[in-house]
C-alpha cells in the first residue's frame, strides 16, 4: 500500500498561496500538492468551490483528520501550528501574542498591499490608473510597515526569537514591497528581518513551489512576468 500524506494542500503562486507551503517546507512534513490554475478559473470550479466556498487558494484537506477541510491561509496555519505542535508557543501569553500579530497581517498587511498591488500591477497595465487608490493603498501599506519595523526592534522575529506562524503569514506579503511599490527606506528592523528570512533555505525553496514567481520580489524577467501577471488577471480589472 502507497504512502500518502496527511495533508493535501490546493494553492497558487501568490503571497497568501505560499504561506502553507512555507508552514509544511518549514516543518519538514510530508503532504500533497494540487496546483490551482487561475488562467483556467480553477478556483471557481464546481468540484473546488465544494471545499472553499469563497473560490480562493488555499485550501488544505487534511486526510488524517477524516478529510477536514480548512480555507483561509491564517486559518490554515493555525490549523498546521496546532496539529504539528510547530510555530506556535505553549506560553499562553506567546500564543496570544503571535495570533495577534497574525491577525494584523490578515486584517492589514494583506489586504493593503493586496489593493496596493491590484492598483498598479493589474489595473493600471489596462489602462486604469487610480491616483487616489494608489496613495491611500501604498501610504496605509508604509504606515504599516513602519508598525512592523518598531515591533522588531530588539527582536529577531515578530515574536521574540523564535519564528512562528506570525513570520510566515507576514513575509511573503511584506517581503513583495518591490511589487506593492512601497518603501522600505528608513526601516532597519525590517529589512534586517527580511534579511533573517531570506537566509532560511525551507522558506526560500517554498517560494518555487508550486513554481517560483521571484518578479514579486524584484528579481528575473521582471518585465515578462509583469505582462504574465496582469494578463491572468485582466478579467478583474472592472470599468
Amino acid at each position: 500500500m502507497s504512502f500518502q500524506a496527511d495533508i493535501h494542500l490546493y494553492t497558487a503562486s501568490t503571497m497568501n498561496g505560499w504561506k502553507p507551503v512555507i508552514f509544511l517546507e518549514e516543518a519538514g512534513v510530508d503532504y500533497d500538492l494540487t496546483y490551482i490554475d487561475f488562467s483556467k478559473k480553477e478556483q471557481k470550479s464546481e468540484w473546488y468551490m465544494k471545499l472553499n466556498p469563497n473560490g480562493r487558494i488555499p485550501t488544505i484537506v487534511d486526510r488524517g483528520n477524516n478529510d477536514f477541510v480548512v480555507f483561509e491561509s491564517g486559518a490554515i496555519l493555525w490549523y498546521l501550528a496546532e496539529k504539528y505542535g510547530k510555530f506556535l508557543p505553549v506560553d499562553a501569553d506567546r500564543k496570544s501574542e503571535t495570533l495577534q500579530w497574525l491577525m494584523f497581517q490578515m486584517g492589514g498587511i494583506g489586504p493593503m498591499m493586496g489593493q496596493a498591488m491590484y492598483f498598479q500591477r493589474i489595473a493600471e497595465p489596462q489602462g486604469h490608473r487610480d491616483e487616489f487608490a494608489i496613495e491611500r493603498y501604498t501610504a496605509e501599506s508604509r504606515r504599516l510597515f513602519e508598525v512592523l519595523n518598531t515591533r522588531l526592534e530588539g527582536r529577531d522575529y515578530l515574536v521574540g526569537d523564535s519564528f512562528t506562524i506570525a513570520d510566515i503569514a507576514t513575509y511573503p506579503w511584506a517581503r513583495a514591497y518591490y511589487w506593492a511599490k512601497v518603501s522600505i527606506d528608513g526601516l532597519p528592523n525590517l529589512q534586517a528581518w527580511f534579511d533573517r528570512i531570506d537566509d532560511r533555505e525551507a522558506t526560500q525553496r517554498a517560494l518555487e513551489i508550486p513554481k517560483p514567481y521571484w518578479a514579486f520580489f524584484g528579481k528575473g524577467d521582471i518585465e515578462k512576468l509583469e505582462a504574465e501577471n496582469a494578463a491572468r488577471f485582466k478579467s478583474d480589472v472592472k470599468a
